[in-house]
């Protein structure tokens, strides 16, 4: 019997137009809480950085706010880039974590900078170097938690023993490499880099080696998700998300735009090179009413044979946001009532 499918959510703590941080951090609280009640596993944050519209900067802190306002559901990184940290201090830190929220803590590893060339040089001068040590510092990052490093010189307080889960994420067939070596669980960022996926995922299997975390391939997906009453009104939400892309290939800086009437004409009015992007972009996205997403995502599930699915959905109406967590939730509750 298969097992059923969990749902998460990756929030990207986006300022809306007309908004501003501490309004951005308050919502991702209730965003937070409501999918603590529905029951999502887990409930992810990205590090991203010089973004004036990204509300997640302090990507450890926030998830720490996010932990103390929610009860069950798991809090974490999706992901900590990790070349732009010391291991020894993301493992004090999440080893924290772990400690002050026993069991719901996961730390999701990144290898890009989560930023343009200059800030990661701003953030740290040797980043390029760091990057390409992304492998040893996950085995750093593994070492520090361990028990087993009671005896070094350099050790983690108080992380010893605290055995936060550690996922690789990735957009590319290297980060699967690197999961299927350490034996260790997998996710894609299919929400902005769908293309390799599926590729990604038959390689990782193939290649999985049974580790001390784990003893079989785990993957998970994150996708866009936009649910609505309607086909017709999931679409109108929709576009923001691909105004957000627009934005993104065009290296225009806007908080997330409110949405416009038509997709079609906004699809329309973007030059060829652009429009191809941003339809690779969007490729992972799956927009409608309950029964459309429920027909879509059971087929994207059944054929990439994920284990977990994590969404996001940048919607720009808090109301229509939250309304739209509440129906994909239902939408994988009714999917799983058939596994």
């Amino acid at each position: 019997m298969k097992t059923p499918i969990p749902i998460s959510l990756l929030e990207l703590a986006i300022i809306t137009q007309n908004s501003d941080a501490s309004e951005t951090m308050q919502k991702t609280k209730e965003l937070a809480q409501l999918a603590d009640g529905l029951g999502y596993k887990r409930f992810w944050l990205a590090e991203h950085h010089n973004m004036a519209h990204v509300a997640s900067t302090a990507t450890v802190v926030l998830i720490g706010f996010v932990a103390s306002q929610t009860k069950n559901i798991r809090v974490g990184s999706g992901g900590i880039m990790l070349p732009n940290h010391s291991p020894l201090i993301i493992a004090e830190q999440f080893g924290t974590l772990g400690i002050l929220y026993p069991d719901r803590i996961d730390l999701g590893l990144g290898r890009a900078p989560g930023t343009d060339s200059l800030t990661a040089q701003a953030i740290r001068p040797d980043f390029f170097e760091e990057s390409q040590r992304f492998p040893k510092n996950v085995k750093a990052l593994q070492d520090y938690f361990s028990e087993a490093n009671t005896t070094a010189k350099v050790r983690a307080f108080p992380a010893e023993g605290t055995n936060v889960p550690i996922w690789i994420l990735g957009s590319s067939m290297d980060s699967a490499s690197l999961a299927a070596a350490y034996g260790l669980p997998y996710a894609f960022a299919g929400h902005f880099a769908p293309r390799q996926m599926i590729q990604a995922f038959e390689f990782y299997r193939d290649n999985f080696k049974p580790s001390v975390y784990l003893d079989k391939p785990k993957t998970m997906a994150c996708v866009n998700v936009i649910a609505a009453d309607t086909d017709n009104e999931a679409e109108v939400l929709s576009t923001s998300l691909y105004q957000m892309f627009q934005n993104l290939v065009q290296n225009t800086r806007k908080p997330l735009q409110p949405p416009v009437d038509s997709l079609t004409n906004l699809m329309n009015d973007l030059s060829e090179e652009v429009r191809f992007h941003v339809n690779q972009m969007t490729a992972g996205s799956f927009i409608g009413n309950k029964q459309t997403l429920t027909k879509e995502l059971k087929e994207f599930i059944n054929y990439s044979r994920v284990d977990e699915l994590m969404i996001t959905s940048p919607i720009f109406s808090r109301h229509d946001k939250l309304k739209s967590l509440k129906i994909a939730k239902e939408v994988i509750d009714g999917i799983n009532e058939f596994v």
